[in-house]
């Protein structure tokens, strides 16, 4: 029989111990870090002609997360990168995050060490540093926010309100599989509910919970535009589903927008589980989320630079704002884009 691994609960090592424990593994690699976790405030010095970009995000167990099948390695990945993709769709360079927890008392200290690895593995990776952050005890379950702050010069950094007319819309990685990786996790959980020895069908499939559980932001997305001297007119990351968010990026820069579903790119896994479920996988890329593509305009004079980092499709181009948004079928038809949530005009 397999050794049980030690619980040690968070009382035996108090608040301070406990902080001390997590952020043990953490170094600090920017030299704007002056000062990172373990004082009362992170000290960051930018160089002086440079902005800095910060944002946050929060998640919750039970709403954004189940614990019954995700993996805290895992989740503490996934957090870095939904809160630092934030910072990259401004085109600005993640630099330091800070991590607030609301703990419940059914999570061991080590559940906790399980969740830092995870984000130690995202900021190493990332070249990212933890500047610090808070832990509080709540009765809710698991509550993670997290602060990301990154760098760019003035004249590099990207908002959603400067698309131009018949500027092109362009779309990093596929889309929709991050939501069929979820909905997988959770037909597995209703199938094994009262199953004694588990064993979810996962197989041919392994891409989608990747996309789901551990998606990885688009750093590289911003290294290549930079070499090819890119800067686009707008950008947004793509954590609501393409519908919601290009929506949200016409709204600012008062424009719309025509995008073309023959190229909108979706996974052969997507689109295979999609239709084993009886859904339509188009569905799952417009309105899916938590994707952590990056949605950007350029000018229409940019088209080969774009196309030659062989990192991104041109999906659509951008309208004048009295002709809304929407989506043109193989066909010729045009579907008017709505998403669950948005404000209708």
């Amino acid at each position: 029989m397999p050794q049980q691994k030690k619980r040690t609960e968070i009382a035996e090592l108090g608040e301070f111990g406990l902080i001390d424990r997590l952020t043990a593994g953490f170094a600090p690699c920017n030299a704007s870090t002056l000062r990172g976790a373990g004082d009362d405030a992170a000290v960051i010095a930018p160089g002086a002609d440079e902005r800095i970009v910060v944002s946050t995000d929060s998640l919750y167990e039970g709403v954004d997360f189940d614990l019954t099948y995700f993996p805290l390695k895992h989740l503490g990945y996934k957090v870095v990168t939904a809160a630092v993709s934030d910072i990259l769709a401004m085109n600005a360079t993640p630099s330091q995050i800070l991590v607030s927890l609301g703990i419940s008392a059914k999570l061991p200290v080590e559940a906790l060490d399980d969740l830092y690895a995870g984000i130690r593995f995202a900021c190493e990776e990332h070249k990212i540093d933890l500047a610090g952050g808070d832990t509080r005890a709540t009765m809710t379950g698991l509550a993670i926010t997290v602060t990301a702050i990154g760098h760019a010069r003035e004249e590099q950094i990207v908002s959603r309100n400067g698309a131009g007319q018949n500027d092109l819309i362009c779309l990093t990685g596929n889309l929709g599989a991050a939501y069929m990786g979820l909905r997988l996790l959770e037909r597995e959980k209703r199938v094994l509910a009262d199953v004694t020895d588990p064993q979810p069908q996962f197989a041919g499939y392994e891409y989608l919970l990747e996309k789901y559980l551990k998606p990885r932001p688009r750093t590289d997305i911003l290294t290549a535009l930079a070499e090819e001297k890119i800067v686009p007119t707008s950008m947004i990351d793509l954590s609501d589903g393409l519908a919601s968010d290009l929506m949200q990026l016409c709204r600012a820069s008062k424009c719309g927008a025509r995008i073309y579903l023959e190229r909108i790119p979706i996974a052969k896994q997507t689109t295979a589980l999609a239709e084993e479920m009886h859904m339509d996988p188009v569905v799952a890329a417009l309105n899916g989320g938590e994707d952590y593509e990056l949605l950007f305009t350029v000018p229409l004079t940019m088209q080969e630079r774009v196309m030659s980092l062989g990192l991104v499709d041109v999906i659509g181009h951008i309208t004048p704002e009295s002709t809304g948004c929407y989506l043109v079928t193989p066909d010729g038809s045009d579907i008017r884009l709505r998403a669950q949530g948005f404000p209708e005009k």
